[in-house]
């Protein structure tokens, strides 16, 4: 039974009918599977950070764990975290795992690497041991904003759900549909995706969620930041009634706000204050410079020993940016929207491997993207919104460690960086730098570039599939393997009331 009603239940009649029109009961991870009773508004104030404040439960959660082996979960699952040599639960793990093994729904907030994806993907395998998806028909199901998050979350949850023999299935844009909807015919009963792909497969039959029992929203801030709102509502009222929702966001604005009072029932509520966590574990540096010298600044900045990676704005900003690193010696890569998701991929191992050293990315690279050892992120263009200033600074210091976020400044930038800063809660230290400063070097490790060309190989662009071509034809839309193979035989194409 799915929730394809929720959208009408604005008071406790039309819930009340929506319940009695449901009948049966919905999967077993609440037991009854009825309708989430209807809850009246609850009014809410906005926290120091501007965000709504974090709704206080009705039910008294769970006790806070010290260790894994304290939860109720499969063994197989306690043996991996100790051979991933995770050995103690970071606190967001140790404040939702009890409760969301215990089925009830979950709120967290928290900055990107405090330890969300295992808080969450715990929870999603243990509740799902031992049951068998159906061709098509998940029983979970994991939403990201990105690509790239969408990739990180099954890569970090791929040995757990191996280790209790869950299958996994990644759904995004920009790889073969065809192959990801073979995928699911074959059954996963975990799938992660970014939502216009879901909804692509969806509408194509390829996937059903009236038999999703746990859903879960990460990032939730950013997806409706990229305008995926109408996407997510309309996903999330295909799942089975009582589904069990964790939502985890870095902030709580006004349009997460509306998705946790419509789809999260009393739920456990965990906050790690992203500012505060941004604030202990990274060093934040404004570096006011003059326009005539920030090239040869970022050059030597770029020029490290170590990786960085640099934001920029636009897109075509980067590629010049990289054209002008490469020919300074500089191994530079460029990643953005503008890129396939396999050249994206391909440039991030390289990141990852060292082949590249600099990374100039938009924004497409502020979530979900992890690189164990990153410790310096620099701000060429100064983010507009706070937001976007502590999801690009939070690809360093990850996981408990240390990291620097440098920021550069132009004169006529100054005020509007200032705004910013406050209202993120970030109190930056502000230096006068130029290229070839010994401050510039301190804070950045920056150095001469050596001025020797150097050449990143492209990464490989894959062709689609034959088939996955023919699909996107007109005249394709909607028609399976078999009338295609038909219509290639000439034999005449099926459709209703066909024998």
């Amino acid at each position: 039974m799915n929730r394809s009603t929720r959208s009408s239940y604005q008071n406790p009649r039309s819930r009340a009918a929506a319940g009695a029109r449901s009948g049966g009961t919905g999967p077993a991870f609440r037991p009854g599977g009825a309708p989430r009773p209807f809850r009246k508004d609850v009014r809410r104030t906005r926290d120091e950070q501007g965000d709504f404040a974090l709704p206080v439960s009705t039910t008294p959660a769970l006790p806070a764990v010290a260790s894994f082996d304290e939860l109720d979960m499969p063994k197989a699952l306690l043996s991996m975290l100790t051979r991933q040599g995770v050995t103690s639960p970071f606190p967001i793990q140790a404040a939702t795992l009890p409760n969301s093994l215990a089925g009830r729904d979950v709120l967290g907030r928290g900055r990107t690497g405090s330890g969300k994806t295992i808080a969450f993907g715990l929870a999603v395998l243990a509740r799902t041991v031992g049951r068998r998806a159906e061709p098509r028909r998940p029983l979970a199901l994991v939403l990201v904003p990105t690509r790239e998050l969408a990739q990180q979350v099954t890569g970090a949850l791929t040995p757990y759900a191996h280790a209790v023999r869950l299958r996994m299935a990644t759904v995004v844009g920009g790889m073969s549909i065809g192959g990801q909807a073979r995928t699911l015919d074959r059954g996963a009963e975990i799938v992660v995706a970014t939502p216009g792909r879901l909804k692509d497969l969806i509408q194509r039959g390829d996937c059903q969620l009236d038999g999703v029992g746990i859903t879960v929203l990460d990032e939730a801030d950013q997806m409706a930041d990229m305008g995926f709102l109408p996407q997510v509502t309309e996903l999330l009222d295909q799942v089975a009634a009582g589904c069990q929702t964790m939502l985890f966001s870095a902030t709580l604005d006004r349009n997460v706000d509306r998705l946790v009072r419509r789809f999260l029932k009393d739920p456990v509520t965990h906050s790690v204050d992203p500012s505060a966590a941004a604030v202990s574990t990274m060093e934040h540096h404004v570096l006011h410079v003059q326009r005539a010298d920030k090239d040869a600044a970022i050059a030597h900045i770029a020029a490290r020993d170590g990786g960085v990676i640099m934001f920029i704005d636009t897109k075509h900003g980067a590629d010049r940016l990289v054209q002008d690193l490469l020919a300074n010696g500089v191994k530079a890569a460029a990643l953005h929207g503008g890129k396939s998701q396999p050249q994206r991929n391909r440039t991030l191992e390289q990141f990852r491997s060292g082949v590249v050293t600099a990374l100039i990315a938009t924004n497409v690279a502020a979530r979900g993207i992890h690189v164990d050892g990153l410790d310096l992120v620099v701000n060429l263009d100064p983010p507009s919104d706070h937001k976007d200033y502590l999801h690009r600074g939070g690809r360093t210091a990850r996981a408990g460690e240390s990291g620097t976020v440098v920021t550069l400044v132009l004169p006529n930038q100054r005020r509007g960086t200032a705004r910013m800063m406050e209202t993120a809660g970030i109190t930056p230290v502000a230096t006068r730098v130029r290229a070839g400063d010994e401050e510039l070097a301190r804070i950045t490790g920056a150095r001469v570039p050596t001025g020797i060309p150097v050449v990143i190989a492209d990464p490989v662009v894959e062709r689609p599939r034959r088939t996955d071509r023919a699909r996107r034809r007109p005249g394709f839309a909607g028609r399976t393997p078999q009338t295609v193979a038909d219509s290639r035989r000439g034999a005449p194409r099926r459709g209703p009331g066909a024998a």
